[in-house]
C-alpha cells in the first residue's frame, strides 16, 4: 500500500503539490535575478505562478537551446549562475546526439547530484556493509562519479575500476569480494562474456547488486533477466542525465521506474503536439530539476520516451511510476515501412536468446525503401527463428543476418548498436 509523504515548508506539513508549487517559485524568482539564460527566457513570466497550470505555460527548453547558447557564449554558454570560481566540478554530455554540452556544478550543487544518488542506493539495498565496485574509467562523462558520493554517506567501501582491462577488473572484483557492481547492462553482459572465457563462475561469487545506468537495458526484462542469470545477482536500473540529474530508480518489485518527485517535477508529452498524453499511453519524458541552482532546467525535454501511467507500484513508494522505464528515444524512433520502431523493442526480443552473444540493428535503403536488418553473433542456428519472432511481435518482417564470433564491437559504457546507412533518413 503506497503512503503518502508529508514535506516541510516553512515550518507548515504539506503535501507533494504544495511542495513542488513552493520549490518551483523558489527555483523561478531565483532564476529571473540570477541566471542570464533563464532571466531572458522567462521574461514575460509574472511571478509567483499560484497553479501548476500557471507552470505549464512557461515554455520548454531543449538541448538545442543550450548547446547554441555555449557555442554563442563559449566556453559554458550563460545556464551558470554563478560567477566560475563558484564551481568545483565539470562534466559533458556524452555527444551522442549532437555536441556534447560543458556543465559545472557548485559545492552545493554537487552534495545535491550525491542526495540524489543516494536515494538510488538506498532503494537498491545497499548498506555500509557492502563493497561497491565502479567499472568505469573516471572522466569527463558524469558516469557514476556521483555513485561515489552517495556510498560514502551510505559509509559502504568503493572499489573503483578504472585504467583496467575488464579480465583485470573480474580479479578485482573476485579478490576484493565487491558485493554491488555498477556498469552499463552491455558492459554487464561483457564481464560475464569474458568471464565464461576465463572459465570463472559468476553466481559462485560475492556480486549480490548489479546497479546498471546509462542504457534502456536494466528495465528491459529480457535483459535484465539473462544479466541477472549470468551473474546470479539483482538487477536494480537507475536513469538519470548529466545535465538534469539522477532522478529516477527501481525498486524489488523490477516493473519500472520511480522518479524522485521530491526533486523533480515529471511531464509527459506527445512529442509532436507538445501536449500531455492521457493514461496509458508514450510520451517524451519532461522534467524540472529543483536543487541544482548552479545549472537549472526548467520544463526540459529529455527525448526520453515513457509510459504514462497512474499506476502506483506495490513496493509502496508513492512517487510517479514509469512501467518499464525508459522505453526508448524520441530521436530513435524510425519509420519502417509504416512501423513505428524503438530499437529497445527489438533488443527485447533479442535478448530472449541465450545463444546470442551480440547484437546490431542495421537501417538500410534498397530499390528507394527504408529497410531494417540485425546482425546476430551466435554459434547456434537461430536466425530464422528469431527472424519470425520479430515478425510476429514487431509486425514487420526483419531479415537476420548471422556474422561470425567477435565480429560486433563490445562496449563499456553507453553502447551504439543501431547504424543508420539509410539513404533519405526520415
Amino acid at each position: 500500500m503506497a503512503s503518502r509523504i508529508i514535506y516541510q515548508v516553512h515550518e507548515t506539513e504539506v503535501g507533494l503539490n504544495e511542495y513542488q508549487l513552493q520549490k518551483l517559485n523558489e527555483l523561478l524568482v531565483f532564476v529571473s535575478q540570477f541566471n542570464e539564460f533563464y532571466k531572458e527566457k522567462l521574461k514575460d513570466t509574472r511571478l509567483p505562478i499560484k497553479t501548476m497550470e500557471e507552470f505549464l505555460q512557461l515554455p520548454f527548453t531543449t538541448k538545442e537551446e543550450l548547446a547554441d547558447d555555449q557555442q554563442k557564449y563559449p566556453p559554458f554558454g550563460r545556464n551558470h549562475s554563478y560567477p566560475e570560481m563558484s564551481y568545483v566540478r565539470y562534466h559533458q554530455t556524452s555527444g551522442t546526439s549532437g555536441r556534447p554540452l560543458k556543465i559545472l556544478d557548485t559545492a552545493s550543487s554537487w552534495k545535491w547530484w550525491e542526495d540524489c544518488w543516494f536515494e538510488v542506493l538506498k532503494a537498491s539495498g545497499v548498506t555500509k556493509s557492502d563493497r561497491l565496485f565502479l567499472a568505469f574509467s573516471f572522466g569527463p562523462f558524469i558516469g557514476f562519479w556521483a555513485a561515489y558520493e552517495a556510498a560514502k554517506k551510505v559509509g559502504a567501501l568503493v572499489i573503483p575500476g578504472g585504467g583496467q582491462s575488464s579480465k583485470e577488473r573480474l580479479y578485482s572484483i573476485i579478490e576484493n569480494k565487491a558485493t554491488v557492481l555498477l556498469c552499463t547492462p552491455s558492459y554487464a553482459l561483457h564481464l560475464a562474456e569474458i568471464a565464461e572465457e576465463m572459465a570463472i563462475d559468476l553466481p559462485k561469487t560475492s556480486i549480490r547488486i548489479i546497479i546498471t545506468a546509462g542504457e534502456p537495458g536494466g528495465s528491459v526484462p529480457s535483459t535484465r533477466q539473462k544479466i541477472e542469470k549470468m551473474w546470479g545477482a539483482t538487477i536494480y536500473d537507475h536513469v538519470g542525465m548529466t545535465e538534469m540529474g539522477a532522478y529516477g530508480y527501481s525498486c524489488s518489485e523490477q516493473k519500472g521506474i520511480h522518479v524522485n518527485e521530491s526533486q523533480f517535477l515529471v511531464e509527459i508529452i506527445d512529442p509532436q503536439t507538445l501536449k500531455p498524453v492521457k493514461q496509458g499511453e508514450r510520451g517524451e519524458l519532461v522534467l524540472t530539476n529543483f536543487g541544482r541552482y548552479g545549472y537549472p532546467l526548467i520544463r526540459y525535454r529529455t527525448r526520453d520516451m515513457v509510459i504514462n501511467s497512474s499506476e502506483l507500484c506495490a513496493c509502496g513508494n508513492p512517487y510517479k511510476f514509469l512501467p518499464g522505464g525508459i522505453i526508448g528515444r524520441v530521436d530513435d524512433m524510425v519509420v519502417i515501412r509504416g512501423v513505428n520502431i524503438f530499437p529497445s523493442s527489438i533488443e527485447a526480443i533479442i535478448r530472449e536468446f541465450d545463444e546470442i552473444k551480440e547484437f546490431r540493428i542495421v537501417y538500410y535503403t534498397r530499390e528507394e525503401m527504408d529497410q531494417v536488418k540485425v546482425q546476430i553473433e551466435t554459434s547456434a542456428d537461430i536466425a530464422h527463428i528469431l527472424a519470425e519472432r520479430l515478425r510476429e511481435r514487431i509486425g514487420l518482417r526483419i531479415d537476420v543476418e548471422q556474422v561470425e564470433l567477435g565480429a560486433l564491437p563490445r562496449f563499456t559504457m553507453k553502447s551504439k548498436r543501431v547504424i543508420d546507412e539509410r539513404i533519405y533518413k526520415g
